[in-house]
């Protein structure tokens, strides 16, 4: 026997139930392409053939360096001289972007700017680039329409160290680094490098000359072409 509907009202039979309506689901394909269009545009840019030398190259002459760098500056730190083993300075990067410059607290063997190689590194400074600026250099303000400090990051070296004691009229450093900035290309910088690098070994090697030099007789210091008595009357009777 059915049992009878014992509530205060007429009983009510469920209707059906309502869904939210929800746009319609894209294909997987279309869905994977959406995605993989959201990573590429988040990805970072490509490093350029100036980046990859910079971190390839900076990382190996960091590696040959470190032993002589670390025992550089714990000769220093056992000196206890004043201001500590490094030297901290504010300078200018790419894009105006301020950074702390820091360098061992010694200038033998050009030690102090082997130390900065952490900053070529990390992207902060260039193996080869302009010389890096402190804030508020005159050099910093816009030089025309083009302002090409700031396309480029500063560099260990650059066409203004190397010339900078050249005998060449054209030796303004300024010059120097906006003509690196417009034709700057990785040929370019690897002679630079090789400048930098052979410039103080042909320095030393002349220094080392000179002192061998020194011992030598008088005779050995005439000026060229001078011939002794005896050297011109043995010639003029052969």
């Amino acid at each position: 026997m059915q049992k009878q509907w014992q509530g205060p009202g007429p009983r009510r039979r469920p209707g059906p139930t309502r869904r939210t309506w929800r746009p319609p689901r894209p294909p997987r394909l279309a869905a994977a392409r959406t995605t993989l269009r959201a990573l590429i545009s988040a990805a970072p840019p490509r490093p350029t053939a100036k980046r990859v030398l910079d971190l390839t190259l900076g990382s190996a002459l960091l590696l040959l360096a470190a032993p002589l760098l670390v025992a550089t500056a714990l000769a220093l730190a056992a000196q206890r001289g004043p201001g500590g083993v490094l030297t901290r300075s504010t300078r200018i990067g790419a894009d105006g972007y301020p950074f702390v410059l820091r360098s061992l607290r010694t200038r033998r063997l050009r030690l102090h700017v082997i130390s900065r190689l952490p900053h070529v590194v990390r992207g902060e400074l260039s193996l080869v680039g302009p010389v890096p600026l402190v804030p508020g250099d005159v050099r910093g303000g816009p030089a025309g329409a083009r302002d090409w400090r700031r396309e480029l990051k500063p560099g260990l070296t650059g066409l203004a160290q190397i010339r900078h004691r050249s005998a060449m009229p054209w030796d303004e450093p300024d010059l120097l680094d906006q003509h690196y900035a417009e034709h700057h290309r990785p040929g370019l910088d690897l002679a630079i490098l090789a400048e930098a690098v052979g410039a103080p070994l042909r320095r030393a090697v002349r220094g080392f000359a000179g002192r061998g030099k020194a011992d030598l007789s008088d005779t050995d210091h005439r000026m060229p072409g001078y011939m002794t008595a005896e050297y011109v009357d043995s010639v003029s009777t052969d």
